[in-house]
C-alpha cells in the first residue's frame, strides 16, 4: 500500500521533511500559485488543532470524574494518582521513539496511527468492571503512547509550514487547544456522568471524535509538506526551483545518528534550561489537573456546602467549573503570552524566557494563596486558581517557540520528543502520584476525619507553589544563554 511504503521510506539526506525529491539536473522554472498553498496550510492547521483538542480531551476525561472512579474501584489517594502517572510515564517514554520516527519517516502516517490507537483503547476501557483496576491502569498507559505520537510530531509540521514570524501566531492557536481540550475533557466527563448516571459513558464520546479527526487527517493533510524558509520563499516569488546545493541559503547537512543529536542538544543550554522550566510547569499542571476538583470538593465538605461523597455518583459541579476556568484562562493566557512575546522582542531579544519566568513566579504566588484561603472562602479559591492557571498558560506557545529557534530544523522532532520526555519525567509523570502519596502519609499522622482529609491534601498541594517558583528560576537561566544558542542554530 502507498501509505505503508511512505512510512517505510526514510527521508533523503540533507532534505527537510516533506521536501520534494530533487535530482541532479536543474528543474525548469515553474510558477507557484500564492492562494492555493495558503489555503491548504490553513486546512492543515485546522485539522492539527482539532486533533490536539481531541488529544487533550482524552487526557483529562479521567480527572473530570475522578471522584466516581475513586469510589468505583475503592482507591486511596495514592492509587488514584497512579492512574495519571501510568498514562504520563508511557507518554514520555514513547515520545523519543516518535521523535526519531518523525524526523525520518512520513509524519502523516504516524499521526493517523496514533489517533486510531488511542481512540480504540479509550473505547475499550469504557467496558471494564470494578474487578479490572489493573487493566484500567494499563489502558491509560496505552492511551498515553498514542497521545505521544501526536504531541511530538504535530508541532514540527507547523514548523515546516510557516516561517518564524507567522509560526508564533500559528503555534499560539495550536497550543490554545491544550487548555481548551483539557477543559472540555472535564466538562464532557462531568456532563456525561451526570446525564447518564454512569461514568463509563464519558470514555465513549472522544473515540467518535477521534474517528472524525482521523478522517480529516486522511482527506486534508498532504503526505509530504515542504519546509518554508526564507530561501524557499524567495525562490517561490521568483518562480524558480533549484537544487538544494544551488540555493544560496539552503545547505546539505551530513546525516547524524540519534546519539549525536542528543549529545548536541545536551550542550544547548537554552534547550536544557527551558526544558527544566517546562518540567516545573508540567509538575504543577499535572497536579492541578488531577487533584483540584477533589481538593475543592473536600474544602466544600469542610465548609458544609456539600455532603461527603459516599456513593458512586458524586457531585461533579467542581469539574464543570474547573473545566470552564481551564478553557477561559487557557485561551486568554496563550493569546496574551504570544502577543507579549511579539511586542517585547522588539525591545529585548531575551523577552521570551523573561516572560516565562515572570509568569511562573506570579502563578506560584496565586496558587499558594488559593490553598491558604480554601477552608474559609471557596470563591476566593476559584479566583486565585484561575489566575494561577492563566499565568501558567502564558508559557505554552512561548516555550515551544524558544525550542524552534535555538535548535536546528533537522533536530526539532528529536528535541521536542526529548523535551516531552524530560518535562514529564520530572513533572506530571510523578506529581499526581506524589501529591496523593504525600496526602496519604500526612493523613496517617492523625485520626481520620473530614477536616484532616482536607488538610492533608492542602499541605501536599503546597509543594506545587515551590516547584512553580523553581521553574521561574530555570527560565531566568535560559535568558542568559538564549542569544548565543540562537545565533549558533542560525549559523
Amino acid at each position: 500500500h502507498e501509505g505503508t511504503a511512505l512510512l517505510l521510506q526514510p527521508q533523503a539526506e540533507g532534505r527537510e521533511y516533506g521536501a520534494a525529491a530533487l535530482e541532479g539536473t536543474r528543474c525548469p522554472s515553474v510558477s507557484v500559485p500564492r492562494n492555493g498553498p495558503a489555503r491548504r496550510d490553513c486546512l492543515v492547521v485546522a485539522v492539527l488543532c482539532f486533533g490536539n483538542l481531541i488529544n487533550f480531551m482524552d487526557w483529562f476525561i479521567m480527572p473530570g470524574i475522578l471522584l466516581d472512579i475513586q469510589q468505583y474501584f475503592g482507591l486511596s489517594d495514592g492509587k488514584t494518582g497512579l492512574l495519571q502517572t501510568a498514562f504520563t510515564l508511557c507518554y514520555m517514554l514513547a515520545a523519543p521513539i516518535f521523535g526519531y520516527l518523525g524526523d525520518h519517516y512520513n509524519r502523516k502516517i504516524i499521526l493517523g496511527a496514533g489517533i486510531f490507537f488511542w481512540s480504540g483503547v479509550t473505547l475499550g476501557s469504557s467496558f471494564l468492571t470494578e474487578s479490572h483496576y489493573r487493566v484500567f491502569i494499563l489502558s491509560r498507559g496505552l492511551v498515553g503512547i498514542g497521545s505521544a505520537s501526536y504531541s511530538t510530531i504535530a508541532p514540527t509540521i507547523i514548523a515546516d509550514l510557516f516561517e518564524e514570524g507567522k509560526r508564533t501566531t500559528v503555534l499560539s492557536i495550536f497550543y490554545i487547544f491544550i487548555p481548551v481540550g483539557s477543559g472540555c475533557g472535564y466538562m464532557l466527563a462531568a456532563g456525561m456522568a451526570k446525564s447518564t448516571g454512569d461514568w463509563h459513558w464519558a470514555f465513549r464520546v472522544t473515540p467518535c471524535l477521534g474517528g472524525l479527526a482521523l478522517l480529516l487527517l486522511i482527506l486534508l493533510v498532504p503526505h509530504r509538506i515542504q519546509r518554508r524558509t526564507a530561501a524557499h520563499r524567495a525562490l517561490s516569488i521568483s518562480g524558480t526551483i533549484r537544487r538544494a546545493d544551488e540555493e544560496p541559503d539552503v545547505h546539505r547537512t551530513a546525516k547524524t545518528t540519534w546519539c549525536q543529536d542528543v549529545a548536541s542538544l545536551a550542550k544547548n543550554c537554552s534547550f536544557v534550561c527551558s526544558s527544566l522550566g517546562l518540567s516545573a510547569m508540567a509538575f504543577v499542571t499535572g497536579a492541578l489537573g488531577m487533584w483540584v476538583p477533589v481538593f475543592l470538593h473536600r474544602a466544600q465538605v469542610v465548609q458544609g456546602i456539600v455532603p461527603p461523597c459516599l456513593q458512586e455518583s458524586c457531585n461533579s459541579s467542581n469539574s464543570l467549573i474547573f473545566g470552564g476556568i481551564t478553557i477561559g484562562t487557557g485561551i486568554l493566557g496563550v493569546v496574551a503570552g504570544a502577543e507579549a512575546a511579539r511586542q517585547l522582542r522588539k525591545i529585548n531579544s531575551r523577552a521570551d524566557p523573561l516572560i516565562c519566568a515572570t509568569s511562573m513566579f506570579i502563578s506560584a504566588l496565586c496558587l499558594y494563596i488559593a490553598l491558604m484561603v480554601a477552608q474559609t472562602n471557596i470563591l476566593s479559591t476559584f479566583i486565585f486558581i484561575a489566575f494561577g492557571e492563566l499565568f501558567l498558560s502564558v508559557n505554552w506557545a512561548v516555550v515551544t517557540d524558544i525550542l524552534l529557534y535555538v535548535v536546528v530544523p533537522r533536530r526539532q522532532s528529536t528535541a521536542i520528543a526529548l523535551q516531552i520526555l524530560l518535562s514529564h519525567l520530572l513533572g506530571d509523570a510523578g506529581s499526581p502520584y506524589l501529591i496523593g502519596a504525600l496526602s496519604n502519609t500526612i493523613r496517617a499522622q492523625a485520626a481520620p476525619s473530614l477536616q484532616w482529609s482536607f488538610q492533608s491534601l492542602q499541605l501536599s498541594f503546597a509543594l506545587c507553589a515551590f516547584v512553580g517558583a523553581l521553574g521561574g528560576g530555570c527560565f531566568l537561566l535560559t535568558s542568559f544563554h538564549l542569544e548565543q544558542d540562537r545565533r549558533e542554530a542560525e549559523r
